[in-house]
């Protein structure tokens, strides 16, 4: 067994999970009368808005949507891929 192995595994389970909770916030951000003082959801936001800022920085509102979640998304799923794709080196038996 490999221990750069492992922590690739939970580099992977720990970004699936941040998906989950970044799809709950985009989910979240198309009912506008939610109160964002809520601990819960001010803690969602605290977590995912760091990150979704910088591809808002990136990618401007076109025609009113905010096209940068998309683009999150699309970056995180290539970020699991490669370290999935990694991991196989570690563990060549199960890949």
């Amino acid at each position: 067994m490999s221990i750069l192995g492992d922590l690739i595994g939970v580099l992977i389970q720990t970004l699936s999970i941040y998906t989950l909770v970044l799809f709950v916030r985009v989910l979240l951000s198309w009912f506008p009368n939610l109160d964002w003082s809520n601990p819960v959801l001010s803690t969602v936001s605290a977590i995912t808005d760091p990150y979704l800022g910088v591809f808002r920085g990136l990618i401007p509102p076109l025609g009113g949507l905010d096209l940068s979640a998309i683009v999150a998304f699309l970056a995180l799923q290539l970020l699991q891929g490669l370290l999935e794709q990694s991991r196989g080196y570690f563990y060549p038996a199960f890949f």
